[in-house]
């Protein structure tokens, strides 16, 4: 049962181009061939009825529910896997059909848990085999409702967020296949044969024990309770478990799922995925579809507070004391300091509104350009590498256009955690026969799991990016695989020549880059011809690339590689970064970076400057200001005293976390504008409560420029949405900003940004999605870009020399660190780590390969010490072939861990992004946590005191 109402085809839609023409029920249909004769029912407003049947799987005719006439034709054949004939007649409402159906739904009915055929009950408000049994005349169950046939091993609760209850199973299949089809993952089956035949997962395990990842797909599909949301029986409790549904945009990683938030007042009941939502098609992952319960988690702060010194405890104010007092602190260190010694840092977990107006706001009330955003320790590279060689920063392709892609090149990224829901799509492709190549240090899950195997995983060591990229850009060149037409048509020659030139240098040759990568040289080869050879080739990359001393190089090897193959254009091809977090694109869009406004145009160029000036009634700077790690050098020489945090935690999130407390610590001001007291929060002087997802109206834009409407599902539990406090900062400050609604903001930004002139909260209702650019040229938006012409006129070459990192190995560190996320958690796990989750990753670990492993004494669940020249820390190993000999693997969720201590400072040499994914290290056995982590964990256990109220008079 749903809120928003969703029409359930049956069946997916056919591809085919060719149409036919059908009669059913006396309506004369035409629909694409290949179509069933359930949908094309469907498209004249003809609902069959059905259980094992839904639009989001292949069909599979097991229910016969479904059934129908064709005149001429002997039998009631299924609906949903007969296709359809041009000239027949269909009749789905005949006695016989209604006999058949009744007979088979009293069946069902006698199996199923159920005590009667009343839709009304509590019990039976999410069982939609009853509605089913409604359609179909069913009144009565002359066999009974005690399924004494069935078997029944007892409830399992033990997935923190759903249960499975046999009793109420019709063995219809449908949560398998959501499994095999949609999730990909295989975890269910169907175990014992005839009345002993029950859904099992994994070898007869629990929910939680198996290989389930808890994405959901099995829970929407059951369509009889047997599989149900814990929040939904929580909910049947009361006399009406939701009332109203709400459209919205998932807050966690930058694929941008679509969900309907089912409501009770202004509590969520449950997430639904939507259907309609055109990055997700209906899917969802463990972290959107369950963990939004940090909304309400006990540890979120409300109320606004100040404290004099980061010693002291904090102590509640007023929002009007709070805001003054971060008006006045940054007014007086501007007059003492300077006008550049304050700055702010753009969340990319805000909406696109939220984060213009924090970078309005340093332009126009702080007067500077300081103003940074967490894409630069993530993706800045991409925005450089691509808009130097194609002439724009973003991804080329939207997500849809995996379906067309023949070969795959996944390198530095791990979808199935970080990106789960693309993930699921890329998996469907391989197993209709696309190939992929996976160049990364691990073995992630797309290079082997069931029925998906890489056609070649090249294991490189962390660093040699580039020199990987320019030997298969050797083959490419030196073994005439050139897509000689496309490079004469579409990119500058002369460029083209240099790089032709360069990469066929000998001393680029596989056998040359085997000795830097790691990865033999054949299959350094075979990658590069399967990629040039294979059809429509994709690139897809992740931090991996970019969060290196050479990422923005490492960007442009890939934009190089895709034009000397002619893959750009067209569905199936292109260069795609698979963004981090929710709204990392729309944050670099919004001009969050020092240099640039919104849309990518440098603060220098008087023209566009003039054009900000004259809509905000402000003289602005034309000198770019500091980056967020200038920042820190400059608090620490003195000339960089306050900051204004929105939703980024940079303590957890930063490299090198010593420096970062230092320079946290010479500020004079720090506010901190968020969800929790985070780690940043230990070191602030004003904390400014903040907003979820679901507290406010705006967009979010996806790794595929997919901008998205947020809405409103619940008033703000702090007083005020993230982009009002913003304005209460600036008005207060002395530079009116005055919105009733963000509605207002993106018309600025339309209004301002050339690639949104076509974008507004109307027009994104009318359409439900728009990929930017949209403007006169693409008023309905642009799903593959550069199809043409490069964004720049011709696409450009850069030479790409390799340049190793200053991060060696040697005797005293002689193994390479790389991090990553995992399924279950987020970034640094501010919203993860307060729900439910927690189960399945409680704590940081350290994959080590066994080899190194038993050098060091180490055994599996040891305590390590795992030290770099920057730092050190101490976490539990976990001893997996997973990582090559000679390279050690962390996530960074847990601030008890504190990952990032052991990073050092050297970074892009483009953008500063930190060089996370390479640290030189050693590990040796550990008794406990270092000196370090305890003086870091006493120190917040002391910041985050909070004094009691004071008594009103």
């Amino acid at each position: 049962m749903s809120f928003v109402h969703e029409i359930d085809y049956g069946t997916p839609k056919s591809k085919a181009e060719k149409t036919v023409t059908l009669t059913i029920d006396g309506k004369q249909v035409t629909v694409p061939e290949g179509t069933s004769i359930m949908r094309a029912a469907m498209e004249v407003g003809t609902e069959i009825p059905k259980l094992c049947a839904t639009d989001m799987l292949d069909a599979f005719g097991s229910c016969r529910i479904c059934l129908v006439e064709i005149d001429g034709r002997n039998g009631t054949p299924a609906s949903c896997t007969t296709p359809v004939a041009d000239g027949i007649v269909v009749h789905t409402k005949t006695e016989r059909l209604d006999r058949i159906r009744k007979g088979v739904m009293e069946l069902y009915a006698s199996d199923h848990s159920v005590t009667s055929l009343d839709r009304s009950a509590k019990e039976n408000t999410y069982v939609d085999l009853l509605d089913v049994a409604a359609d179909v005349g069913l009144e009565e169950v002359r066999y009974g409702f005690d399924c004494e046939h069935h078997p029944n091993a007892g409830v399992d609760e033990s997935n923190p967020y759903f249960i499975y209850d046999p009793a109420k199973c019709i063995v219809c299949s449908r949560c398998v296949r959501a499994c095999e089809e949609v999730q990909g993952t295989f975890a269910l089956t169907i175990s014992g044969r005839g009345f002993d035949s029950i859904v099992s997962a994994g070898m007869n395990e629990s929910f939680l024990g198996s290989e389930c990842v808890s994405c959901g797909a099995c829970v929407q599909a059951c369509p009889t309770g047997s599989l149900i949301e814990k929040s939904v029986l929580a909910a049947q409790a009361v006399e009406k478990p939701a009332d109203h549904s709400v459209v919205t945009t998932c807050a966690y990683c930058g694929v941008g799922c679509a969900f309907k938030a089912e409501m009770r007042g202004e509590e969520v009941v449950r997430m639904v995925p939507y259907k309609d939502g055109k990055a997700n098609r209906g899917h969802s992952c463990v972290k959107g579809r369950f963990a939004w319960g940090y909304a309400n988690h006990k540890e979120r702060i409300l109320k606004p507070m100040v404290r004099e010194k980061i010693t002291d405890p904090w102590r509640e104010v007023s929002w009007d004391e709070a805001i003054a007092r971060t008006a006045s602190e940054f007014k007086r260190i501007q007059q003492k300091y300077g006008r550049g010694a304050v700055g702010g840092i753009t969340s990319s977990r805000c909406t696109d509104e939220e984060t213009f107006l924090v970078q309005k706001l340093v332009r126009g009330g702080f007067r500077n350009n300081n103003v940074d955003t967490c894409a630069r320790v993530c993706h800045s590279p991409t925005g450089y590498g691509l808009s130097s060689t194609l002439g724009t920063s973003a991804g080329t392709q939207d997500f849809d256009s995996v379906e067309d892609c023949d070969v795959m090149v996944l390198i530095g990224a791990n979808p199935t955690d970080a990106h789960p829901v693309f993930a699921s799509r890329m998996k469907k492709r391989l197993r209709q026969g696309a190939k992929i190549i996976v160049i990364d240090p691990r073995a992630t899950d797309l290079v082997r799991s069931p029925h998906i195997e890489a056609a070649y995983h090249l294991p490189l060591l962390p660093g040699t990016n580039v020199a990987m990229l320019t030997g298969l850009a050797h083959v490419i060149v030196t073994e005439g695989l050139v897509n000689e037409k496309f490079v004469r048509e579409r990119c500058e020659g002369d460029a083209f020549q240099d790089w032709a030139e360069f990469v066929a240098d000998p001393k680029h040759s596989p056998e040359a880059i085997a000795k830097i990568t790691g990865v033999p040289a054949d299959d350094i080869r075979n990658a590069a011809r399967l990629y040039a050879t294979g059809g429509n080739g994709a690139f897809f990359y992740g931090l991996g690339v970019t969060e290196h001393s050479q990422g923005s190089t490492a960007v442009m090897g890939i934009a190089n590689l895709a034009m000397a193959t002619g893959n750009y254009g067209r569905p199936g091809v292109g260069v795609n970064p698979l963004r981090g977090q929710n709204n990392v694109q729309g944050s670099c869009d919004m001009g969050s970076f020092p240099h640039e406004f919104s849309g990518y145009r440098h603060v220098a160029t008087d023209s566009v400057r003039e054009q900000f000036e004259i809509d905000w009634g402000v003289k602005l700077d034309k000198e770019p200001g500091l980056r967020i790690n200038n920042m820190f050098d400059a608090a620490m020489d003195g000339s960089f005293l306050g900051l204004y945090v929105q939703g980024e935690d940079i303590l957890q999130s930063d490299p090198n976390t010593s420096h970062v407390v230092a320079a946290l610590s010479k500020m004079e001001c720090v506010v901190v504008q968020d969800l929790f007291l985070n780690e940043t929060a230990n070191y602030a002087h004003i904390f400014l409560p903040g907003s979820t997802f679901l507290e406010k109206d705006g967009t979010f834009i996806n790794a595929e420029r997919r901008i998205q409407l947020v809405r409103k599902v619940m008033e703000p539990k702090n007083g005020y949405a993230d982009w009002e406090v913003t304005c209460l900062i600036s008005n207060a400050m002395g530079y009116p900003m005055h919105y009733n609604h963000p509605s207002e903001i993106m018309d600025e930004i339309a209004r301002l940004t050339p690639t949104f002139s076509g974008v507004s909260f109307k027009r994104l209702e009318e359409l439900g999605s728009i990929q930017w650019p949209c403007n006169e040229k693409a008023p309905l938006g642009t799903p593959v870009m550069h199809i043409d012409t490069f964004v720049r006129g011709k696409g450009r070459f850069i030479v790409t020399e390799y340049v190793a990192t200053d991060e060696r190995v040697g005797p005293r560190f002689p193994l390479l660190l790389t991090t990553g996320r995992i399924l279950s958690q987020y970034n640094v796990g501010a919203q993860t780590r307060r729900t439910d989750n927690v189960v399945w990753h409680p704590e940081d670990r350290l994959e080590i390969h066994p080899n190194d492993a038993e050098m060091r004494g180490v055994r599996d669940g040891d305590w390590v010490r795992l030290q770099s020249r920057a730092g050190e820390t101490t976490l539990r190993a976990l001893i997996t072939e997973r990582v090559a000999p000679g390279v050690v693997y962390t996530t960074f969720h847990h601030p008890s861990t504190q990952a990032n201590v052991i990073t050092t400072d050297f970074s892009d040499w483009a953008t500063n992004c930190p060089e996370y994914k390479c640290t030189a290290v050693q590990i040796s056995p550990s008794n406990g946590p270092t000196e370090w982590q305890k003086s870091y964990e006493e120190q917040a256990r002391q910041s985050r005191r909070i004094a009691p109220a004071e008594a009103a008079e």
